[in-house]
């Protein structure tokens, strides 16, 4: 049978089930809205360790064990570990895994690398390349900050269009057989820069990317808004999930009250994040809690998801480069 549906879309003949998540989160993101999801609540940003790169890469392993241990797996069970970070190289992804010794594929997508991983990882299950496979991604606000703007001991003035890196890491277990939602479509996105070189306004650059994948999508699977009980972006905050609605209703989308972003929902309008929430771990630890949780209801059936990321880097910045920006959409469902 065709996998592939219209350009970019591929339809999983056998999908996938998602067996097990894992959310851990910094004490910013515990005291949101979303408190309540998450696995696991650090009580600081150092989490015990002497920087905050170091604690980044405890996050993330903890969170691979512990997907490990909800589904009673040892590391010889999986033949796969997908996994990235916003870090020069990596280094958060590459020091985890070498405690698994566990095949590993190291990704970068920025904001979207959850999204990515969860489409790679239905790919190697549903083309027989796998029976389990990995996902995990994090982020720091601390460790982000430092690397892409100003160390935060300086105290620089953040404009009110900036986003708050969220502190956290989140992981799930991608199976051929099991309990849990399935993933049933990817829609893989494609590079899309408007010109923007604002890196303190990654929202209005990554919309256009979401609403390309978003349209593709619905073009691909001959489906609409209406086909679905949530659709949410990755980290567009207040900013990009304003422009995205009106870039959606420019081509004939109108998104409703169906529609909603991960950096919204993430934190509290009192906790002064300016835009909303960004980083790897924003639409990752989302997902593994809210999202999970949000289809173990029976009135929510199908969930699209479109992870968003600008590819930017301090060395593109310097040179003065737009930001490319893209979004990658899976489909949860129950079945």
């Amino acid at each position: 049978m065709e996998k592939r549906v219209g350009k970019q879309t591929i339809m999983f003949t056998s999908p996938p089930v998602i067996v097990s998540t894992a959310s851990i989160v910094g004490p910013k993101e515990g005291n949101g809205p979303l408190g309540s999801t998450f696995d696991k609540v650090l009580p600081d940003t150092y989490y015990g360790e002497k920087s905050w790169e170091k604690a980044e890469q405890k996050m993330l392993a903890e969170a691979v064990q512990m997907v490990l241990d909800k589904a009673d797996k040892k590391p010889e069970d999986v033949q796969f570990l997908l996994a990235g970070d916003l870090l020069n190289q990596t280094i958060s992804a590459n020091y985890a895994a070498r405690q698994f010794n566990i095949p590993f594929l190291g990704l970068y997508g920025a904001c979207s690398t959850m999204f990515e991983g969860l489409a790679l990882a239905a790919m190697l299950v549903d083309g027989g390349f796998a029976d389990c496979v990995i996902v995990a991604t994090s982020s720091h606000y601390g460790t982000a900050e430092r690397q892409y703007r100003f160390p935060t001991e300086q105290g620089v003035q953040r404009p009110m269009s900036a986003q708050w890196t969220v502190t956290g890491a989140g992981a799930a277990m991608v199976a051929r057989y099991g309990e849990g939602p399935h993933l049933t479509h990817a829609t893989v996105g494609r590079v899309i820069d408007m010109g923007l070189k604002d890196a303190n306004d990654m929202g209005s650059a990554m919309a256009a990317a979401a609403v390309d994948t978003l349209v593709r999508h619905f073009q691909d699977s001959a489906r609409g808004p209406q086909d679905y009980d949530l659709i949410i972006t990755g980290d567009l905050a207040r900013v990009g999930t304003t422009l995205a609605r009106e870039l959606a209703r420019a081509q004939g989308y109108d998104l409703g009250q169906r529609y909603t972003d991960c950096g919204l929902l993430i934190y509290a309008h009192d906790q002064d994040t300016h835009a909303g929430g960004s980083g790897c771990a924003c639409s990752a630890v989302v997902t593994a809690g809210y999202l999970m949780q949000q289809l173990a209801r029976p009135e929510v059936k199908r969930i699209l998801g479109i992870g968003t990321g600008a590819l930017l880097s301090p060395t593109s910045i310097y040179q003065g480069e737009s930001i490319p920006c893209i979004g990658h959409a899976v489909v949860l469902e129950q079945i």
